[in-house]
């Protein structure tokens, strides 16, 4: 069998090279994503081999539909569902090789902070509590590689504790709290509270519910204030039960992506079409990691790309909010 991980991982061979072999093990292999690409072109094939922009990406809607997987003879080690409640169409992703995703989540994370040297709080549920969360389960992942036994899932409809808080001081760890963004908000409306100058809050989305809504800039202000910190120490995760890889902002509101993944805009007219810098579209995702289901994927997100092919994420998607151009669009 291929050694897959060190294929996705490596920094000796091109992002398309690695593209285009992760494709064609897809296309073989993956019923659903085969049918999909020859009903958009019967000679794909040959196509993706002279430009390996041409390969198509599946509608994320496919996990909710359909069995995604590239390995049909293998039993999942792990099984994520998206967030939603049980009466709810949920997607589903299927693992099939969880060490990819474990590389995927510590070589990313280091690939932004300094693993080694943190205290990762989740103010989530624990993991026991929602296995079939792909978030939960990275930061329990996170969690596992600190050996300080600082590192923990924080009870929750409870106030941070000031002296929980100075025992991470004076380990001279850095801290970094995760939590979803009203999740985090509801944590600040019962105390707020002040971290060591050095920490970092991610907030992992969420920023509608049928009680609020909120744009990010404002978010990310109330969660500074809230935790006496420095707005650039507001950070932001992208990621979901279909992906294995995460994107993060490391203050402000525009996402940087691993190396073994890539973001295009997309035209919702026409999913082909890669926008350019500034026009909003569909969020377009490569991610390799994602090699025993599918990697090429078309979310239901609309974004827009800068000209350092960094991404802000605007909300899901809807027709009548696409705007042709957006030049109100801040640079941080």
């Amino acid at each position: 069998m291929k050694d897959w991980s060190s294929i996705i991982f490596s920094d000796e061979t091109s992002f398309e090279e690695k593209a285009r072999e992760v494709f064609e093990y897809q296309y073989e292999n993956n019923a659903v994503y085969r049918r999909y690409c020859e009903a958009l072109n019967p000679a794909i094939l040959k196509r993706v081999q002279d430009d390996v922009e041409a390969i198509p990406l599946l509608p994320i809607k496919a996990f909710k539909d359909t069995e995604v997987t590239s390995r049909p003879d293998l039993e999942p080690e792990i099984t994520f569902k998206s967030s939603g409640t049980s009466s709810m169409q949920r997607s589903v992703h299927r693992v099939m090789d969880s060490s990819i995703y474990d590389q995927s989540i510590l070589k990313g994370f280091n690939h932004f902070y300094d693993l080694e040297s943190a205290v990762i709080w989740g103010y989530t549920p624990g993991y026991a509590d929602n296995p079939g969360s792909s978030l939960i389960y990275m930061i329990q992942k996170l969690i596992e590689q600190d050996d300080s036994g600082l590192s923990k899932f924080l009870p929750l409809d409870e106030p941070l504790k000031k002296s929980e808080i100075k025992k991470v001081q004076d380990s001279a760890k850095q801290l970094i709290l995760f939590g979803a963004a009203f999740g985090l908000i509801d944590l600040l409306e019962m105390e707020k509270t002040a971290l060591p100058s050095n920490s970092i809050v991610i907030e992992t989305g969420g920023m509608k519910t049928h009680r609020r809504e909120m744009t990010k800039k404002e978010l990310h202000r109330q969660l500074a204030n809230g935790f006496g910190l420095d707005s650039t120490r507001v950070h932001s995760e992208y990621g979901m039960a279909e992906l294995l890889s995460q994107a993060y902002a490391t203050g402000g509101q525009w996402f940087r992506t691993v190396p073994w993944m890539q973001v295009s805009i997309r035209n919702p007219d026409n999913p082909a079409e890669e926008l350019d810098p500034y026009n909003e579209g569909l969020i377009g995702v490569v991610d390799l990691a994602n090699v025993h289901s599918c990697s090429f994927l078309l979310t239901g997100d609309k974004g827009v790309m800068d000209k350092n092919g960094r991404f802000k994420v605007l909300g899901r998607w809807n027709p009548q909010d696409l705007r042709g151009c957006n030049f109100l669009i801040e640079e941080d």
